[in-house]
């Protein structure tokens, strides 16, 4: 077989299920990772190493996960060549990998299997009490609480999380852990449906907003993948209520499903109308919620019922608890909620969550402070959808209450700035100053989608306001030269915040930079 010929009939199927439920790690033999160093694919990884697997992998460029790998015996090569699969007997790949991969196109032509990360993680599941978290938006701050809440309670848990966790002092701590305990924690990407593979313990469902359309085709058969995936959950479903498009997707579970959901949610349950909550196992209330305002905190009570603390509490009992957040925000409040309602469920005592989630300092990337020049501050968040981006900013009102908020935003994908330009107009005017960027394309190709970039959103804007779009927002493809201009029009007192989920995080030291030599200058 030549490579072009090769290359024509390989098909990378990420929806395909590759094994059974009785295949064991064993069964891999030699494994061998595209991408290595990927956040999602260096603790798959390491997970197997510690399972006596024989691993290695490539990458790109060398990181601190490579370096980590290779610290703990796994081989790294650099640059992917097809003499990388040379004798291995699983190549992994993520959808990030295509076809044409020197390396799948080896691994194609002698034989070898072929699976995506998500099968592997799959695997890893068996045997484990597995914890998905899945959603539009929150699965990273999710099952990063979570997993901060575990790891406190001495549980030692496996988690595999789409991004790094912020430490203490400005740290960084790696979003993948192969931990010694029987809990697993894992991101549910639903971007390629690969998560109908995964049969957890407990499914966390945050929100089934529509979203990846590009793959799914409409709103229905992107909700229709989150109903499937709850039916896979062998123990509970805890869902947020108060996302209208989670509730139809209650509605559509089956009467089995349906009698295994913990809903949870701000609304008093008498006052959700399209909800029989009496259909459902239990619903745990966000009470009680109060302003930040600056404070830094985000408090709350939490309702706890008695079929959900039984296992830890006497007598099943319900429980109120006071909750204070170091991450502003409602939505942080639900994700707090779903994160101890499963610590619960696992055997962790009410009291010891909440303690635990108090010290929680956000997932990178997520409402990250990343410094402070001539009182401006830098802010770095992942939002890349327009829910998310609402959110953001409701939350910088509430921890910010005084200040001018400033927004670069990249938008990801030109397929999510096409269906969503007038959403993310919406929400990016309740900034005060916006500027979007070039689109960071990630799997897609600019002439696929002519005439779609960042004046695509900033068209949508039109009529927002009583200022005409320009004055509030406007386009600027380069995003080096937006910071720049960001940084010279920031005052004392502002708050500036690079959104997006590309590489707009790497206008943080260009902002602080900027505005280091403007102070310098006007001294």
């Amino acid at each position: 077989m030549t490579q072009q010929q090769s290359e024509r009939s390989i098909v990378l199927d990420p929806t395909h299920a590759a094994f059974g439920t009785d295949t064991v790690p064993a069964d891999l033999g030699r494994t061998h990772f595209i991408g290595i160093g990927g956040a999602g694919m260096s603790v798959l990884a390491e997970m197997l190493h510690a399972q006596g697997v024989a691993v290695d992998g490539s990458d790109r460029e060398r990181s601190s996960k490579t370096d980590r790998l290779t610290a703990l015996g796994i081989p790294v090569e650099f640059g992917q060549r097809a003499d990388n699969v040379a004798g291995a007997e699983t190549v992994v790949y993520s959808s990030a990998i295509k076809p044409d991969n020197p390396e799948i196109v080896a691994a194609a032509s002698a034989g070898v299997r072929i699976v995506h990360r998500s099968d592997i993680l799959a695997l890893l599941m068996n045997g484990k009490r597995a914890v998905t978290v899945a959603g539009a938006h929150g699965k990273t701050t999710t099952s990063s609480m979570l997993a901060h809440i575990l790891v406190h309670a001495g549980v030692d848990p496996s988690y595999a999380i789409g991004g790094s966790i912020q430490g203490p002092d400005g740290t960084t701590l790696d979003g993948g852990h192969a931990g010694r305990g029987p809990v697993l924690v894992a991101e549910a990407d639903e971007s390629d449906g690969s998560f109908a593979k995964y049969h957890p313990t407990i499914a966390i469902i945050t929100n089934t907003e529509a979203d990846h359309l590009d793959h799914y085709g409409d709103e229905a058969h992107y909700q229709t993948a989150f109903v499937d995936h709850a039916g896979h959950a062998t123990d509970h479903v805890i869902i947020c209520a108060d996302d209208p498009d989670n509730r139809g997707v209650i509605a559509a579970m089956p009467d089995a499903v349906r009698s295994r959901v913990i809903a949870y949610g701000t609304t008093s349950a008498s006052d959700l109308a399209d909800l029989d909550v009496s259909s459902i196992a239990a619903y745990v209330r966000i009470a009680s919620e109060a302003e930040s305002a600056g404070s830094g905190s985000e408090r709350f009570t939490l309702e706890l019922p008695g079929a959900i603390t039984g296992a830890t509490v006497a007598g099943g009992a319900d429980v109120s608890l006071d909750v204070a957040l170091k991450v502003p925000g409602v939505h942080n409040a639900r994700n707090a909620a779903a994160a101890i309602t499963a610590a619960v469920l696992l055997g962790v005592a009410p009291d010891a969550a909440a303690q635990a989630i108090a010290g929680f300092l956000g997932a990178s990337r997520r409402f990250q402070v990343r410094g402070t020049v001539k009182q401006v501050t830098v802010v770095d968040d992942y939002a890349h959808h327009p829910t998310e981006i609402a959110a953001l900013l409701d939350a910088a009102r509430r921890r910010y209450p005084e200040s001018v908020i400033r927004v670069i935003f990249q938008p990801h994908l030109f397929s999510r700035t096409r269906f969503f330009a007038r959403e993310f107009a919406e929400a990016l005017a309740k900034a005060d100053d916006v500027i979007v960027t070039g689109v960071f394309p990630a799997r897609e190709k600019q002439e696929d989608f002519p005439g779609v970039g960042p004046e695509t959103i900033v068209d949508a804007a039109a009529g927002l306001k009583d200022q005409a779009a320009g004055t509030w927002i406007q386009a600027v493809g380069d995003m080096n030269l937006a910071a720049r201009m960001m940084a010279m029009r920031a005052h004392h007192g502002d708050v500036v915040f690079t959104v997006g989920a590309g590489d707009i995080t790497e206008m943080d030291q260009v902002l602080l930079a900027a505005l280091e030599a403007h102070r310098e200058s006007c001294e």
